[in-house]
C-alpha cells in the first residue's frame, strides 16, 4: 500500500526548529504520498515563508483563533487521504523511519483509530524536565494497545486508570480521518487528545502507542506558565476522567515538601547553570502541586481559581 498522509501542523512563530522540523519529514522513508498541511496563527518570523520554501499548505486562522480543538478540526476538514498525522510545531521527528512506524498500526487494521509517538527530550533538556518527561506515557519502549471500552467497563475502573486507558498525545499522532469525521476533537483549550481518546475508545476503536516512532520534543518553560498550563491539564482530567491527583490541603502540603527537595536534587545533576537550575527545580516543586490541587478544585467547584493567559 502506497497511503496519502497529511502532516498537520499548527504554527505560530515556530522559530528556527520549523526548518528541521520540514527537512526530517522530507526525509522520510515509507513510500507513502506525503503532504504538508500548516494551519498558522499569524506568524511573523518568518515561519509562513519557510513552510512555503517546503511545498507546505497553509491555512491561517489569525492570531485571536486558536483553540487545541477548532483549529486542528479546521486544518483536518482539508485533508484528502485515510490518514492525518498531527504534529506540533517543535517535534522533530528522529528517524527516517518515524512515519512509516507510526502509521503502521493503522494500515490494515480499521478498528485502530489513532497511534501516538514516543517523546524524547529535545538536545539540551534540562535534568528536571527530562525527568518528568520521563514519567509521561508517551515516553515508554513498550507498545500498549488501548481499547475498545464499554461505557460500563470505563465506569468500573478507578480515575488513574481511565486517564492511563486513555492516553493519547496530539504532539505526535496519527489519525485516521475516518474517526475523526465521526468524532471530531472538541472545542476546549487544552487536552483534545484526551477527550478525543475517550470518545473513540467508548466508540469502538482502539488506540495504539507506538515507541517505534521517536520525535525530539520538550521545553524549558516559565514557572508561572507552568502553573497555568497544570491547572488547566487538572481541570480537564478532573472533568474528563474524575482524576484528582491532589484532592485536599493536606496532600498539597505533603506534596510541595516531598517534590521541592526531590527536584533540587534532579536539577543538581545539570553541569551548566548548576544554581539556577536549582531554584527552577524547586520552584516547579510549588507550582506544580500547586496547579493540581487548584485545577481540579475548580473543575469540583465550577468556578475558577486561576487567571490563566497565553496557554
Amino acid at each position: 500500500m502506497n497511503p496519502t498522509v497529511s502532516v498537520v501542523i499548527p504554527t505560530f512563530n515556530a522559530g528556527p526548529v520549523l526548518e528541521q522540523v520540514l527537512g526530517a519529514l522530507e526525509s522520510q522513508d515509507c513510500g507513502c504520498v506525503c503532504e504538508i498541511l500548516a494551519i498558522d496563527s499569524g506568524s511573523t518570523d518568518g515561519s509562513i515563508e519557510c513552510l512555503a520554501r517546503h511545498g507546505a499548505t497553509v491555512l491561517h486562522a489569525g492570531r485571536n483563533g486558536f483553540n487545541h480543538g477548532d483549529t486542528r478540526n479546521a486544518a483536518l476538514s482539508h485533508v484528502r487521504g485515510a490518514f492525518a498525522v498531527l504534529l506540533v510545531q517543535d517535534a522533530v521527528p528522529a528517524s527516517q523511519s518515524w512515519l512509516s512506524a507510526l502509521i503502521e498500526p493503522l494500515i490494515g487494521d480499521e478498528t485502530v483509530a489513532g497511534s501516538f509517538a514516543r517523546q524524547a527530550p529535545a538536545p539540551g533538556a534540562s535534568s528536571v524536565t527530562t525527568y518528568y518527561l520521563s514519567k509521561w506515557a508517551a515516553a515508554g519502549d513498550e507498545p500498549r494497545v488501548a481499547g475498545p471500552l464499554t461505557r460500563e467497563e470505563f465506569e468500573g475502573m478507578s480515575p488513574h486508570e481511565r486517564h492511563a486507558t486513555c492516553a493519547f498525545d496530539n504532539v505526535c499522532s496519527c489519525i485516521r480521518v475516518s474517526a475523526w469525521r465521526a468524532h471530531p476533537f472538541r472545542r476546549t483549550a487544552i487536552a483534545e487528545d484526551l477527550e478525543w481518546a475517550r470518545d473513540v475508545l467508548l466508540a469502538g476503536y482502539r488506540l495504539v502507542y507506538a515507541p517505534a516512532a521517536v520525535v525530539r520534543h520538550s521545553h524549558e518553560r516559565s514557572i508561572r506558565y507552568e502553573l497555568q498550563r497544570t491547572y488547566l491539564v487538572h481541570q480537564r482530567l478532573q472533568l474528563l476522567f474524575g482524576l484528582s491527583t491532589i484532592p485536599t490541603v493536606g496532600s498539597l502540603v505533603r506534596s510541595v515538601a516531598a517534590t521541592v527537595p526531590a527536584n533540587a536534587r534532579i536539577a543538581a545533576r545539570d553541569r551548566r547553570g548548576r544554581a539556577r537550575a536549582v531554584l527552577r527545580g524547586a520552584a516547579l516543586g510549588v507550582a506544580m502541586p500547586l496547579g493540581q490541587y487548584l485545577g481540579a478544585r475548580s473543575a469540583r467547584e465550577g468556578r475558577e481559581l486561576l487567571r490563566t493567559d497565553g496557554v
